[in-house]
């Protein structure tokens, strides 16, 4: 995912004895993850995707990998094919 960087190191989080946790949702069963992103759509205002996505052509792609590359982008990119 674009955006959210966290340029640091474990080693203070370690000394304190802090954890970081995440989830990990590859390994969500399908049904489960097609119940959650059902559950976004209607819990989610429309305003939420607009500021989340940009949507781009794929003759717009490469300009945008760089961009994408050099951490100029956040949140999501969808490459509209058609």
């Amino acid at each position: 995912a674009g955006g959210f960087a966290l340029p640091t190191t474990v080693m203070p989080f370690i000394l304190r004895n802090v954890r970081l946790q995440g989830v990990d949702s590859v390994m969500t069963p399908p049904a489960r993850r097609a119940e959650a992103w059902a559950r976004l759509v209607k819990d989610l205002p429309e305003s939420f995707y607009a500021q989340a996505a940009t949507e781009i052509t794929l003759a717009d792609a490469p300009k945008f990998a760089d961009a994408i590359i050099n951490n100029q982008v956040q949140g999501r990119t969808l490459v509209k094919i058609k």
